[in-house]
């Protein structure tokens, strides 16, 4: 199916359930709303036997004759206005028409096209206005819910949708459909004539369930649009890849996010750079125990790609907003360097407490040992904590939490054409070691690393002066990158012979 029949289906549920309510149908501009989000929507309505001027309207407060209860919080002026049959009525907020939430109570928020959206609008008119009629409508999961759609973004303003990734919370998302699968073939029992006595009364058990896990639950999907090809048709694809920019094609068509820019810094990374380790036998080990799966889940306890006889390898960015720590280990067997996690802080929390985050994650390994690489800018300066350098900050932070330093100096910070080479080749597999990503525990210094730029010749830094938005956050900056690069340059260069921990048996 597609974006529009998703819109139509639950829109219509909304309206049906939540009788006299109030959605918000939020679009960038009014002539996208009336020549492309609604359009298709009222479509599919028609298509479903939901006839305009019968079921619906739009435009205009419904005639008398019609005999329509009134919305519970009825409209000043009905131009913008859908309404349905039972008092629901829909909002239509165009982003082109300032202050068309203020003073708005929404019960639901519909956005198509979020990519084209602003976001800053979004959150400081229409988000604060989903606060509609609690006593009417508080039992049901989906009210002062939201429905987000678009193509995938090309640019960091339009992407602001793709945090909601982080919050799916995929376990959940599994249980629910685990309980819609029982929902339905215990239904299709009762429709086959099984008279079981219990069967009504586990439905409506199951139903309680899934709307006490739907009411906190957020799911995030990504669909290419081949998913839908036996609507389009094989030609219409094509015709798409032969008319659009391969950029284009990419984001609109194939639902791809932007990968690694092409004529970026580190051009030569590839997708196979990322990957997964995770230890399922502790995970298993704990079964379905909530609480500890949370507890273990801060910690290195389920991560399968330490060397924990090895100590771990660390590189630090230094700025007055953001500082970064960067962790990783070489496999010399392989010819790989692991960057197995990273950690950032902002604003009032400075190097202390990134220590105190590095060391709280690795506590249960059994060796408390680091190689520290760090080239002048560590030396002579602080603006992150107090009078004292970076350097001595961070190996006096690592000592008071109990772990062994090893500092190792790697002089003045590469020339940017040196550095560009030196990586992109180790990338290539044409260096020492090859840089690999843990993808779950580097995401924000994923981003860093694959969107930076150059800029006459240099990595482009310009942006780490700009003051954070929400578009454009600190940690999407190239500040991580600076902190995989002292990283990679210092296991590269200045490799550091393991002491091996040997455990044994009492005695």
């Amino acid at each position: 199916t597609g974006k529009s029949m998703l819109h139509a289906w639950i829109n219509l549920r909304n309206m049906q359930a939540m009788p006299r309510s109030t959605t918000a149908f939020v679009c960038p501009t009014a002539i996208r709303a009336k020549t492309n989000t609604l359009p298709s929507m009222f479509e599919h309505w028609e298509k479903w036997g939901y006839r305009r001027g019968l079921h619906w309207d739009i435009g205009h407060r419904p005639p008398r004759s019609l005999d329509w209860p009134a919305p519970l919080v009825p409209p000043d002026n009905w131009e913008n206005i859908i309404t349905f049959y039972n008092g629901a009525i829909g909002q239509i907020v165009s982003q082109d028409r300032v202050g068309t939430s203020n003073s708005k109570s929404f019960d639901y928020i519909d956005i198509d096209e979020a990519k084209f959206v602003n976001y800053e609008r979004l959150k400081d008119e229409t988000f604060p206005a989903n606060r509609g009629q609690q006593r009417e409508f508080g039992d049901l999961p989906f009210h002062h819910g939201m429905l987000i759609t678009s193509d995938m973004p090309i640019s960091r303003r339009g992407s602001w949708f793709m945090r909601y990734a982080d919050q799916c919370d995929t376990e959940l998302i599994s249980t629910i459909e685990a309980l819609v699968a029982d929902e339905q073939q215990t239904l299709q029992r009762i429709a086959q004539g099984d008279t079981t006595p219990y069967l009504p009364e586990r439905i409506k058990q199951t139903r309680r369930l899934l709307a006490s896990l739907r009411r906190r639950a957020t799911l995030y999907r990504t669909y290419s649009s081949l998913t839908n090809i036996e609507v389009l048709g094989e030609a219409w694809v094509r015709q798409m890849r032969r008319d659009l920019t391969p950029m284009v094609f990419r984001t609109s068509i194939l639902c791809r996010p932007i990968e690694v820019l092409k004529d970026g810094f580190y051009s030569s990374m590839r997708p196979s750079h990322r990957y997964t380790s995770t230890d399922y036998h502790v995970v298993d080990a704990l079964g379905y125990d909530f609480k500890a799966l949370s507890k273990m889940a801060g910690t290195c306890k389920a991560d399968a790609d330490i060397n924990r006889g090895h100590p771990l390898c660390i590189a630090f960015d230094y700025n007055n907003n953001i500082n970064w720590l960067v962790a990783g280990q070489p496999d010399e067997d392989r010819r790989r360097l692991n960057v197995l996690k990273s950690f950032y802080v902002k604003y009032e929390r400075k190097l202390p407490a990134l220590i105190a985050d590095f060391c709280q994650y690795y506590d249960p390994l059994p060796m408390h040992e680091v190689v520290f690489y760090y080239d002048a800018t560590a030396l002579g300066s602080n603006y992150a904590v107090n009078d004292q350098d970076f350097r001595w900050v961070i190996t006096h932070e690592l000592q008071l939490h109990g772990w062994r330093v090893r500092p190792v100096y790697i002089g003045t910070p590469m020339k940017h054409l040196e550095k560009y080479q030196l990586i992109n080749r180790g990338f290539d597999g044409k260096a020492r070691l090859m840089p690999f990503f843990n993808e779950p525990n580097n995401p924000d210094l994923l981003i860093s690393v694959q969107t930076a730029g150059v800029y006459n010749g240099k990595k482009d830094k310009r942006r780490e002066k700009l003051a954070e938005t929400d578009e454009d956050r600190l940690e999407s900056r190239t500040d991580g990158s600076d902190a995989f690069d002292t990283l990679y340059i210092g296991c590269e260069r200045f490799p550091q012979q393991p002491v091996q921990l040997i455990v044994t048996g009492g005695g």
